[in-house]
């Protein structure tokens, strides 16, 4: 160790969490602002890293055909995307990939892992990108999404580090505590309807109650990915972020969420204008 690394402060794991975060945070949103090409080239490149780190802890075993085959449906779905292909188009070839991977799978080992992660890479991939669309409203559907997890994330830590209390579930996660949690869903409203009134959107109430569902989906697409590295004895799904460890790490409850909001807009709208109707002002 040399005089000058020596006394060189050293950040604290809160600290670099922050800091990754922040810059995260600001070339997502930038991409995200900007939409078009570079939003739905932002989200294939998600989609990617998380079936990469699926396949990595969940999927390592059996032969390497599944994974290949997965791999290759993937990315074919993922380029239907970026070149503007319909949702039903992009879902359609996911749905075919998943089910050519699990039944070739099941004979040739790891088929039924690699089908879900096909599935859950994705979906969540194409449910952002589609959610985020090309209007206005997209925009602000996305946005909303982005406060509603965001602070469901910070003060579900917060609370939960400050009052302490019955754990959520010890045996998948042993930190995350009841408290946390309320106070993640309470913070998740509030972050929702907050950034819904500066849209200038309607329907605050209706909004208000999708925050409180997105919220509580978010918490649970955390501890699916808990249950995942936990199931396989990972620790984080790999290495990638700075005090977070793997793209799955730092986004399992945003692509819970966001597959969960694009299914209630493509319900009271369409596949490929989800955000039209629950965001419109």
């Amino acid at each position: 160790m040399t005089a000058s690394s020596a006394g060189r402060p050293r950040l604290t794991n809160l600290q670099l969490r922050i800091v990754s975060a922040v810059i995260l945070a600001a070339a997502v949103l930038a991409t995200t602002w900007h939409g078009g090409v570079a939003s739905r080239i932002l989200w294939a490149l998600m989609a990617g890293a998380i079936f990469y780190e699926w396949t990595t802890i969940a999927a390592k075993t059996g032969r390497p055909g599944p994974r290949i085959l997965a791999a290759v449906f993937l990315a074919a779905s993922m380029l239907a995307m970026v070149a503007g292909f319909s949702a039903e188009t992009v879902f359609l070839v996911l749905a075919v990939g998943t089910a050519l991977v699990f039944a070739f799978g099941v004979a040739n080992g790891g088929g039924r892992e690699t089908a879900l992660g096909l599935a859950y890479a994705g979906a969540s991939g194409a449910a952002l990108s589609f959610l985020r669309g090309a209007d206005d409203n997209g925009l602000v559907a996305i946005l909303f999404l982005f406060a509603v997890v965001w602070a469901t994330d910070i003060l579900a830590y917060f609370v939960g580090r400050a009052l302490g209390g019955p754990k959520l579930a010890p045996r998948i996660s042993p930190g995350k505590t009841w408290s946390g949690a309320l106070g993640g869903a309470l913070g998740g409203v509030v972050g929702g309807v907050l950034l819904a009134l500066a849209a200038g959107s309607g329907h605050l109430l209706l909004l208000a109650c999708v925050a409180l569902f997105l919220s509580a989906v978010s918490q649970v697409g955390d501890l699916f990915e808990s249950a995942v590295k936990r199931r396989h004895g990972a620790k984080d799904s790999g290495g990638l972020i700075p005090g977070h460890g793997g793209v799955m790490d730092r986004v399992d409850g945003l692509v819970a969420a966001g597959v969960a909001l694009y299914l209630i807009g493509a319900v009271a709208g369409s596949f490929d204008e989800p955000a039209r109707l629950l965001f419109q002002r």
